[in-house]
């Protein structure tokens, strides 16, 4: 099975300075003995700006010789601001650039997948803003198909919390180089069957507490193979305190459940 580990998990050792990107590497590989890891944007950015900016050429090889060394493949990088919509036309074109410094990365880190947020936070939805969302992220998936990887959003603020809005996105975008980071479950309320709807389309996958001990877990798993998902399984969770004792905890019962599963491993 395909196994990777959400840098987002190590938030908290970040903020307070007790861990770096190669830090995390070491763990993924060494520690939890990950082939496998999703990079996110928050450690190799400059948080201090309002659109994070990419670190320099020079940090990314040394992270891509890091990657090489341990045998770690990128199935997924996590960019944060550098979504797609804004009501401020400056500002989506300023989010516009970050985009494409961030794909620049991810290509030159050889990510699988890259996953751009439709908007931040609560946003109302327009012919505007979802013409210009399909717009960009036909752009992108254009990109990606040509680099070999894909890109999308994540079921992860506002809008993209309801699955029908993503599923008519997909079908807008109808591009082989487009896919959705399905974080299982969740959905705003109401939306129960949100992880069949989006199925056909997921790029890549994201457990985190409340998934682990879903009772759903396992159907979502099995439906997500069945659709013919072969990527990763990653578990993304920011534990409070213990990160590193927690974390183990998550992967192994991640584990069990696709263990339980699937037929093929």
């Amino acid at each position: 099975m395909n196994v990777s580990l959400g840098g987002f998990s190590f938030y908290q050792l970040l903020s307070e300075s007790e861990m770096d990107i190669f830090g995390y590497l070491e763990t993924a590989r060494h520690r939890y003995g990950l082939q496998g890891v999703d990079l996110w944007n928050g450690f190799i950015a400059d948080r201090s700006v309002p659109y994070w900016t990419v670190a320099n050429d020079d940090k990314l090889r040394k992270i891509k010789r890091s990657l090489e060394e341990k045998g770690l493949t990128v199935a997924n990088f996590a960019v944060d601001r550098a979504h797609l919509w804004d009501p401020d036309p400056l500002a989506r074109e300023s989010l516009h650039k970050n985009a494409l410094d961030h794909l620049r990365a991810a290509e030159l880190l050889g990510a699988r997948t890259v996953r751009i947020d439709a908007n931040r936070g609560e946003v109302e939805e327009s012919r505007e803003q979802f013409e210009y969302t399909v717009m960009r992220y036909k752009e992108y998936a254009q990109r990606a198909a040509d680099g070999g990887y894909t890109v999308g959003p994540e079921n992860h603020t506002g809008i993209s919390l309801d699955p029908n809005w993503l599923k008519r996105l997909a079908e807008a975008v109808d591009h082989p180089g487009f896919g959705i980071l399905l974080h299982i479950g969740r959905w705003k309320e109401g939306a129960a069957q949100g992880d069949r709807i989006v199925a056909p389309w997921v790029n890549h996958v994201h457990f985190d507490v409340r998934a682990i001990g879903s009772a759903d877990a396992e159907d979502t798993v099995r439906l997500l193979t069945e659709n013919g998902y072969g990527g990763h399984w990653a578990v993304e969770y920011n534990a409070p305190t213990h990160p590193y004792i927690e974390i183990e905890w998550a992967l192994a019962s991640m584990k069990r459940i696709l263990a339980k599963t699937m037929t093929v491993h």
